[in-house]
């Protein structure tokens, strides 16, 4: 199935894209977040839209995509796990994940404005392949890591380096600013995703190629990650991980190509759709 979150912000309903149309499922009762996830939710939700298949009600193009998952309790990224990415920002190829935290506040739809951070001059893009964890994990082995997931989204890492590589401290300082962190459009569920280390991944800035990777080159592969998070931390249901980017973000050019008020940034993973945000100046709300 495909999930999807739709309307104005702090009030989406929920719905599923079925042949190609969103379809309002609301009437379920439940939006998609820890609870939904841990209680079964995508199965519940299968059994819902096939009895009611019938009277589910289109949602109009014009409307809104969100976030398709609700507020997870965290979002936990994967740093320089492209082995071309890590070289062409000549930092040394990790031996362990390089883990670092965006924050809940960051998450906005697919297709939502990027707001530049307040005097930000380093604001950069980063597609990235994000799944979601079905069920609490803590102590996951590698063999039976797989079994967590839930399914799988595009995000773009939105990045302030200057924040996150000249102020000292975590990264995190440059990665969780308000808008960072879009998501969408779709919650793909696992069964959909045959091979989610294999997937093609792109991004166009301005019309331009700047990304265009594959997930076959990650260091290290996602039932890799779920183990390795889960010694470290209990994953918990509707949790969003994501698991880094491939070359060509603007910090690799030389001179590097920032964000500016304007442009306008165009991202795609294979079977997880397109998501379109354009960048627009800071502003108070």
């Amino acid at each position: 199935m495909k999930l999807i979150r739709y309307g104005q912000i702090g009030k989406e309903k929920t719905g599923v894209v079925i042949d190609g149309k969103n379809y309002d499922t609301s009437a379920s009762g439940e939006d998609y977040d820890e609870k939904f996830f841990e209680t079964d939710g995508v199965n519940r939700l299968a059994s819902f839209v096939e009895k009611n298949k019938a009277s589910l009600s289109l949602v109009s193009d014009s409307e809104r995509l969100g976030s398709p998952i609700g507020r997870p309790s965290k979002i936990v990224c994967i740093g320089l796990n492209y082995a071309k990415h890590a070289q062409e920002t000549n930092a040394t190829i990790p031996k362990e994940p390089i883990i670092f935290f965006k924050s809940t506040t960051s998450v906005v739809g697919p297709n939502d404005n990027i707001m530049l951070p307040k005097d930000s001059e380093k604001t950069d893009w980063e597609v990235e392949l994000a799944f979601v964890i079905g069920k609490k994990a803590s102590y996951v082995s590698k063999e039976e890591a797989m079994d967590y997931v839930a399914g799988y989204v595009l995000h773009n890492d939105v990045s302030e380096r200057a924040f996150q590589l000249e102020r000292g401290g975590q990264w995190a300082k440059g990665k969780g600013c308000d808008t960072f962190a879009p998501l969408g459009p779709w919650l793909v569920t696992k069964d959909e995703i045959a091979n989610p280390n294999n997937l093609r991944l792109w991004l166009k800035l301005n019309g331009k190629t700047m990304q265009d990777g594959n997930t076959d080159d990650f260091i290290f592969d996602i039932a890799h990650v779920v183990s390795y998070l889960s010694e470290f931390m209990t994953l918990l249901p509707g949790d969003v991980i994501s698991t880094g980017t491939p070359h060509g973000v603007g910090l690799g050019f030389n001179p590097p190509i920032y964000l500016k008020a304007g442009d306008v940034i165009e991202l795609g993973i294979d079977g997880l759709g397109t998501s379109k945000q354009t960048v627009v100046a800071y502003a108070k709300d």
